[in-house]
């Protein structure tokens, strides 16, 4: 027997539609195989797929489950953007909380029409090796003198990784020629699966950095904003004593996206114990819904 599904594109981190990072939106997930879901993303491979599915426990209002075109992902943060956006048309709600592989994150409707995203600190895992560091530079189209000196190279994050890298000024983020097939065998190698790299030195207006994404690894070569990959570039500036707390919270804004016309910006907060200790970090951004439409199944 066929089915109708309710499929919303969604434009995340930004309030411009056709820039920020695109995402498909199903509201009609439950039911639908694996399989199924791998289609729906194929069929929608401009970004990740994201099905909503109802609640299996009194501690989250819902559920979601994200699928590239090739696989699974256990949390996508501008896909949950996205997810928030719409369901905010049909019932506003101020916050929801959304369980996943991941496990269960708050996702909360601001007064200025963002959506924020809580969620545990990501981990600082290793720091690379100064002979891992030279081999791998080379495929980004860097040298050593491109690097930021004050912000060592570092991996964060266990389930889903990427390797951090801080560049000295924005020309060298505008120069970067990545090697693809390297940097995916490369990856493997580092056990990170992509590579943010940015900069605090001629980011726009209004923001502290500017970034970069390469996942090839993932299927996916220059992402145009990571909400996901800022909350780790949080914990990893506050460890460098790079982001100035006040009031038990260090913040930040972010800026992606403009290397791909998909410009886009992710707002950053990063929440401390009384010692300093990262506790939570939120990830903020608007969504915006450019198209909608319903499949039969």
């Amino acid at each position: 027997m066929s089915r109708t599904l309710r499929i919303f594109q969604v434009d995340a981190f930004t309030g411009t539609p056709f820039t920020g990072n695109p995402a498909t939106v199903v509201l009609d997930g439950h039911g639908l195989s694996d399989e199924q879901m791998r289609a729906v993303a194929r069929e929608f491979a401009k970004g990740d797929a994201a099905f909503v599915l109802p609640a299996t426990a009194p501690d989250h209002d819902l559920a979601v489950r994200f699928f590239m075109p090739g696989k699974e992902a256990p949390f996508v943060g501008h896909a949950t953007l996205a997810v928030h956006a719409v369901l905010a048309r049909h019932s506003p709600q101020a916050m929801r909380r959304q369980s996943g592989r991941s496990g269960i994150v708050e996702v909360r409707a601001l007064a200025d029409g963002r959506f924020a995203i809580s969620q545990p600190p990501p981990v600082l895992a290793r720091s690379p090796a100064p002979a891992e560091i030279r081999a791998l530079l080379p495929l980004l189209g860097l040298s050593a003198a491109d690097l930021d000196a004050q912000c060592p190279p570092r991996i964060v994050g266990t389930a889903s990784t990427r390797l951090i890298i801080a560049l000295g000024d924005i020309a060298a983020l505008d120069a970067l020629q990545p090697q693809m097939p390297q940097l995916a065998a490369m990856s493997q190698a580092l056990g990170a699966q992509g590579y943010f790299l940015f900069t605090r030195h001629g980011a726009r207006q209004g923001c502290l950095t500017e970034s970069r994404m390469f996942c090839p690894l993932l299927g996916i070569d220059e992402d145009p904003v990571s909400g996901n990959a800022h909350a780790m570039l949080a914990v990893l500036l506050h460890e460098s004593g790079l982001l100035p707390a006040t009031g038990g919270s260090a913040q930040f804004a972010g800026a992606q996206g403009r290397h791909v016309n998909r410009p886009g910006r992710v707002d950053v907060e990063l929440a401390l114990d009384q010692a300093g200790r990262p506790q939570s970090v939120s990830i903020a951004g608007q969504a915006v819904v450019v198209l909608e439409g319903s499949a039969v199944f």
